[in-house]
């Protein structure tokens, strides 16, 4: 069985201020499993960043991206196993779990946090990928 790749796209297109190519997605279905790319204050249509300079506004769009993704992977965010987050700072945890709480109330997720120096680009606060495994009725 091979495994579905949902929005493929190269990096050469998302960073052209980087010298890279290479062919990613933002998320892999495999045996009822989805694999989500890391979700960052962008809004993925037009790769333009949103919220510069505000954690939250990053957070809210990055967890957009993520429901959005599952259900092109025909899951929901009730579908979420783990999430990991990385931050830039660790006085915005309080408003990044915050707002990612109210996309996940309910959900009980598995959850990773980490203090990173930089993300891929320096206008970016908090990046959040997750793993989902799709129900019965997804899948």
């Amino acid at each position: 069985m091979k495994h579905t790749r949902i929005r493929p796209f190269n990096t050469k297109d998302t960073y052209p201020e980087q010298n890279l190519d290479n062919d990613l997605c933002q998320a892999v279905v495999a045996n009822g499993v989805v694999y989500l790319r890391g979700q960052i204050g962008q809004d993925v249509d037009t790769r333009e960043s949103v919220g510069i300079g505000d954690v939250r506004a990053q957070t809210e769009q990055a967890m957009s991206n993520i429901k959005m993704f599952l259900e092109e992977a025909g899951g929901e965010l009730e579908d979420i196993v783990k999430v990991t987050v990385y931050i830039v700072d660790p006085r915005y945890r309080e408003e990044v779990y915050q707002t990612m709480g109210r996309w996940l109330t309910g959900v009980f997720p598995v959850s990773t946090g980490i203090v990173v120096s930089a993300l891929a680009r320096p206008e970016w606060l908090v990046e959040i990928d997750a793993t989902a495994v799709l129900s019965k009725e997804s899948a």
